[in-house]
């Protein structure tokens, strides 16, 4: 990929833009696995499963199809980043069950902040006071989306936020794997790695999903694989102070998506929490941003 290929805003824009859509299909199609919205509820770890089942064989025929040259895999990286990834998509499937899909994905983006907060011990980062100041802004989102009153607060909403935590060890991973590998590569590396995991975790709660279900776990899994090569894709063409906004458009289409769906209208604490969480985390992104260029 040339350095012309790369610097691209306006098409990095559009990738990021579109994954934010292909994500929030997958935690729309989650919500309606995990419910009987398509009939017996299947288990978080199913649907995981199916996550990584149907992205793997996509990529894996991608793969196929183009030849691209590998290079030397880094497989304790590998193992560490996958395994975080499928405990943390397996907790956002289970919240978004009981939560609104709102609520679990507003959730979900406090990744950084813990990514941010474990490079700290892990990788002997220094956090100065405006990056402290994004993450206490962040939490209080959160905090406010926890309804924590004894009459509003919503236990599996800790789920979303167990979500976000081990993603951000993912991220600690993931900055030990940049620039190491292709991005198909570390696509399908991951993918592959996921699917092990998730066909062993499965195992005790199989069940045999119906024709609906069977369709909705299939594209989940390819709109994870578009997820991921459009992200993938996206942050290598522009700035990260550029791309972050677009990133939080999956908000939008998540809530779009559930009331289409599910008729489903976020509240106005829904509304506040996420809207906190967001600020929180672009403030960060937009202070790491400027500091790698540093």
């Amino acid at each position: 990929m040339t350095r012309a290929t790369r610097q691209n805003p306006a098409l990095a824009a559009l990738l990021i833009v579109a994954a934010s859509v292909f994500l929030a299909g997958t935690t729309l199609l989650a919500k309606a696995l995990g419910t009987e919205a398509l009939g017996t509820a299947l288990h978080p770890m199913q649907v995981s499963h199916g996550r990584f089942l149907f992205a793997f064989l996509l990529i894996a025929s991608v793969v196929l199809a183009t030849r691209p040259r590998l290079s030397r895999v880094h497989w304790r990286l590998h193992l560490g980043r996958t395994s975080c990834g499928w405990i943390g998509i397996t907790l956002i499937f289970a919240a978004v069950a009981y939560i609104p899909v709102t609520d679990a994905t507003a959730i979900s983006f406090l990744n950084p902040v813990f990514g941010m907060m474990l490079a700290i011990p892990l990788l002997g980062e220094r956090v100065g006071p405006v990056r402290w100041l994004a993450a206490c802004i962040a939490l209080l989102g959160a905090l406010v989306l926890l309804r924590p009153t004894p009459a509003s607060f919503q236990p599996a909403a800790l789920l979303a936020l167990a979500a976000a935590m081990v993603i951000g060890f993912e991220l600690i991973f993931i900055k030990a794997l940049s620039g190491r590998e292709r991005p198909i590569q570390v696509l399908l590396i991951n993918n592959s790695i996921g699917l092990t995991i998730a066909t062993v975790a499965v195992l005790p709660v199989w069940e045999a999903p119906n024709g609906a279900q069977w369709a909705a776990l299939a594209s989940l899994g390819g709109l994870m694989a578009c997820a991921q090569f459009c992200f993938v894709n996206g942050m290598a063409r522009a700035d990260a102070s550029f791309v972050a906004p677009f990133s939080y458009a999956t908000l939008v289409f998540v809530a779009l998506i559930d009331f289409a769906v599910f008729g489903v209208i976020p509240d106005a604490v829904s509304l506040t929490g996420a809207a906190i969480i967001v600020a929180g985390a672009l403030l960060l992104a937009l202070r790491e941003a400027r500091l790698a260029r540093a």
